[in-house]
């Protein structure tokens, strides 16, 4: 291969990628949708989903499962537990944690209504080597106090997905790192993740 079509090549494979990276959503436009998405199917059916729990649960599931990185999230929530912990422990724990987070976000998700949340755009642009990105909004509660929810994505298989979330300064990581932490040390790994499950 000469050097010009070496040099040729290298632009068509840049070009190519370049064009996949603009089709993929930015990790504001993905929360953004993700929000707009869950109005609306609250919306739609909120009569069903206030008398139907486990409908309500499905229907935050469904949605945001594709765009929340379960197993990172855990990964990180476990902290130093993780390497101590087996396989079936792991895949368990993080299952455990994401379905607690669903059902603690679906039982606030019926009091949203279209003007709720406010996503404020990126400071500059992102850039193509950027792995973490994080999106800052704005929730207007019920009595109309505003609340700074941020959302911390990073870039995993070719998607930016949110692995933390900040409501007020406090990490839901953080927060869960440390009271899981400790309950581990006290009962131990699986009666955390049975407590999870009921949570």
């Amino acid at each position: 291969m000469t050097p010009w079509t070496l040099t040729l090549a290298s632009a068509w494979l840049w070009l190519v990628s370049g064009a996949a990276l603009a089709a993929v959503p930015s990790p504001h436009q993905i929360i953004q949708d993700t929000a707009d998405e869950l109005l609306v199917v609250v919306k739609s059916r909120r009569p069903e989903l206030e008398s139907d729990s486990d409908a309500l649960y499905k229907v935050v599931d469904e949605i945001l499962r594709p765009n929340f990185d379960v197993a990172y999230a855990g990964r990180l929530v476990l902290g130093r537990y993780w390497p101590r912990s087996t396989a079936d422990q792991r895949e368990r724990f993080t299952e455990a944690l994401y379905r607690s987070l669903v059902r603690k976000y679906a039982r606030g998700l019926l009091k949203y209504r279209e003007d709720t949340v406010r996503i404020f755009p990126h400071s500059g642009l992102i850039r193509i080597d950027e792995d973490f990105v994080t999106v800052k909004t704005e929730v207007k509660t019920s009595d109309g106090i505003l609340v700074p929810v941020n959302y911390r994505t990073r870039w995993v298989e070719g998607n930016w997905k949110v692995f933390d979330v900040i409501v007020e300064g406090l990490s839901y990581v953080t927060y869960y790192r440390d009271l899981i932490g400790q309950d581990v040390r006290n009962k131990g790994l699986d009666v955390v993740i049975d407590n999870l499950g009921k949570s």
